[in-house]
């Protein structure tokens, strides 16, 4: 058996694990009712993850703390932004290889479902050899190892620029499979976990019913917020969900 050079296509990835290994992991989920997102689908036919990042924006919006980003170890410095943007991982195939892209929806602290679900559509539909939001992506994978490298965690430690590279929080969806839940880090400083719908038991005023229900995580840096803050962050998000 002999090795062979890791491909281009996935250096970005590389370099973003080793930009967060600092990051402080805790990890919670729940399950959210999804009737009534179901229901508001089937109407307009938007993405799940286009109302998870709906439903988050606005929450963290009123999160100022857990909108926030953290850089140094000796020194740290911690930025909270007044917009909210999130970041999505997409699964894609460039130059022949699939790969995770990612795509920074914006100001989603005041954009409509429609509008993000247009923005997921045409990321996911276009041809991200050609898609200008990943051309920084290309540029890196051209750059020889050592100069990509460098501008990827020269770009990553900037607070200004970190959001419009890894948003002020991310999701990730595997719920296009059989998968019930997940945890991920995204390099943010809260990353929610999207899991399938499926039909569960669930209890209403008391009587057992059968409705669909979706497995969403929250992962949190520690440095930056703890553990009730966290917690109030993923229960007003599936609240928000919930009684869309």
């Amino acid at each position: 058996m002999t090795g062979v050079p890791l491909y281009r296509e996935r250096r970005h990835t590389l370099f973003f694990l080793e930009v967060i290994r600092d990051f402080s992991p805790v990890f919670l989920d729940t399950e959210v009712d999804m009737t009534a997102v179901l229901a508001h689908r089937a109407v307009h036919h938007h993405a799940i993850t286009a109302y998870v990042l709906h439903a988050a924006g606005r929450v963290l919006a009123k999160h100022p703390e857990a909108n926030a980003a953290i850089q140094g170890r000796l020194r740290p410095r911690v930025a909270r932004y007044p917009f909210v943007s999130g970041k999505v991982t997409l699964d894609r195939t460039l130059n022949g290889r699939r790969v995770v892209l990612g795509t920074v929806v914006p100001n989603l602290h005041e954009a409509a479902i429609a509008d993000i679900h247009a923005h997921l559509t045409r990321v996911r539909h276009g041809d991200p050899e050609k898609l200008k939001d990943f051309e920084g992506v290309r540029r890196l994978h051209a750059a020889p190892w050592a100069l990509g490298r460098r501008r990827f965690r020269r770009a990553a430690r900037s607070l200004s620029l970190r959001p419009h590279l890894t948003g002020t929080f991310a999701v990730t969806s595997l719920g296009h499979r059989a998968v019930d839940s997940f945890h991920s880090v995204g390099g943010t400083t809260t990353t929610f976990g999207v899991g399938r719908i499926t039909d569960r038991v669930v209890v209403r005023d008391g009587v057992p019913a059968v409705a669909p229900v979706m497995r969403l995580s929250l992962s949190f840096d520690h440095r930056v917020i703890d553990g009730a803050e966290a917690a109030d962050v993923l229960t007003e998000v599936k609240e928000a969900l919930e009684t869309l």
